[in-house]
Order: structure tokens, then sequence, then C-alpha cells
């Protein structure tokens, strides 16, 4: 396997609980931290086991996921990460899903699979996917490649 395909080097995961899986979805653009990543590219976004129940009585969160799935263990889809930032105090948040003093992971390209991949493992921080989930991931999106990271 060459370095250029090697999953480990041009795309990783992600875990996230629900709802805010589902937002991401939905077009949620941001994902909040509590430390900074300087991992940039492609993400599978896993939505884990544990679903929030208090974050479903916002707003925001509730017309978001108005009518999605609530999937847990289980690949999702994918985004781009382009940025990680941390919004200066006392300065207009980056985006209406950005939370004050958290880190800013800024996503784009959010694709959703037809199809969720059930996968039990995954972590909070960035983690290398299998080949076997990549490929996969692939079935269903055969145009993301190493080659569509740039």
């Amino acid at each position: 396997m060459s370095e250029a395909t090697d999953p480990g080097i041009w795309i990783r995961g992600i875990t996230i609980r629900q709802p805010w899986a589902a937002c991401i979805l939905a077009g949620k653009d941001v994902e909040n931290r509590p430390t900074p990543w300087s991992w940039r590219g492609w993400l599978l976004l896993h939505a884990g086991q544990a679903t929030e129940r208090a974050p479903m009585r916002d707003p925001l969160v509730a017309t978001a996921i108005r009518g999605r799935p609530l999937h847990t263990r289980a690949v999702i889809g994918v985004a781009r990460l382009t940025d990680c930032h941390q919004d200066a105090a006392e300065t207009v948040l980056c985006s209406a899903w950005a939370q004050p003093d958290a880190f800013h992971l800024v996503l784009s390209d959010i694709q959703e699979l037809a199809l969720p991949i059930p996968w039990l493992h995954g972590q909070l921080g960035p983690w290398r996917p299998p080949q076997d989930l990549v490929d996969q991931v692939l079935l269903q999106l055969p145009h993301l490649t190493p080659e569509a990271t740039s």
C-alpha cells in the first residue's frame, strides 16, 4: 500500500455524540472540542454510543434533527476538516454552532452516507480508520479519494 492510498495518511475518523452528529449532516459547520487539532483533511463522521438528551431542547438543534434518525455506533458521513481555531474572548463567534472557550473544528464538504456503516470502535480524538472501513465508505462515495484531499 502506498502512502498516497494508506487511509491513515489521508483520512481520519471522529466520534461524535448524538444529536451533534446528526446536526453536522444537517449543516452544522463547527464541531467544538476542548483541545486544538493539527489534522486537516477528510474525516469519517462516526456517531458514538451516547446520545445527549438535553441539547435536543435547544431550538437550533431541534430544527436541525427534525425528521432525521439519530444513528449510534455507526459511520454516517464524511466531512473535510479545513481549520481549527478558538475565537478570541468578547468577539462574535464564527458560527451559530460555535461554543465560547472551545476549539472550533471547521467542517466543509459534508456528505451523508445513504446507508450508515455499523462501527463499534471510535474515540473522541482523531483516529485512524482501518482499510476495510474506508473501503465500505468508498462503496457509497467512490469520488472520495486521496487525490480529493487538496
